[in-house]
């Protein structure tokens, strides 16, 4: 009789075990929302990384000697001190200009003796990346690219803002005076120049090549 009319009383009545059931509906309507928001935002946040295209330029010399630590071998406490000669970084050398994204590398090229990077030329570059991103990420043009490079004239120049803004492309801002943070920096060109530590190259060919199989390697 008594658990009858408890029954009978909640079912009829607004009273505290209804409103228990109804915050207990709400708060899983609002947790529900709360992860499609969340995944929302993680799709979002994977397209964005996936829209970023950036790319800097670094010296690529004919010969470039190991590092302290690459050079480091392992010996026994009695054994005498290994000779090692010193070697001087090669005077002959060229810049190398890399793009890539999340995906891999995008372009790669180097400089002729003599030429310079200016806003002309980097308008130029910017061309051969837009052609590799057209062939290489299929629809990427269409959806939006994100470009993240530093502050060099070249880059800022009116004629390459004014390049940027015909095709569309948005600028990732980068702090002024700080290389740093550049992806390039301590994500490319360190392990590109431990690969070329201790090995000679005749010409720029030869290192032209050697890079281009590396990278090619990173995709």
């Amino acid at each position: 009789m008594y658990m009858q009319w408890r029954i009978s009383d909640c079912s009829h009545s607004p009273g505290p075990y209804w409103e228990l059931l109804r915050r207990s509906k709400s708060s899983r309507t609002v947790h529900g929302h709360t992860a499609n928001a969340g995944g929302d935002f993680l799709d979002y946040y994977v397209t964005f990384l996936d829209s970023i295209v950036t790319g800097d330029e670094t010296w690529l010399h004919h010969c470039t000697p190991e590092t302290k630590q690459d050079s480091m071998t392992w010996k026994h406490p009695s054994s005498p001190v290994a000779k090692k000669f010193k070697v001087m970084r090669s005077a002959k050398k060229m810049t190398g200009t890399v793009f890539w994204d999340s995906r891999g590398v995008l372009l790669f090229e180097t400089l002729q003796p003599g030429d310079t990077i200016n806003a002309a030329r980097y308008c130029q570059t910017l061309d051969k990346l837009r052609e590799a991103i057209r062939r290489k990420r299929p629809g990427q043009l269409t959806n939006g690219v994100i470009l993240q490079h530093d502050n060099a004239i070249p880059h800022t120049a009116r004629v390459t803002q004014g390049w940027l803004e015909k095709y569309g492309w948005e600028i990732l801002p980068h702090p002024p005076h700080s290389p740093d943070l550049a992806p390039s920096d301590y994500h490319l060109f360190g392990p590109l120049k431990r690969e070329l530590a201790g090995k000679r190259f005749d010409d720029d060919e030869e290192v032209v090549d050697h890079l281009r199989k590396w990278l090619q390697n990173l995709d």
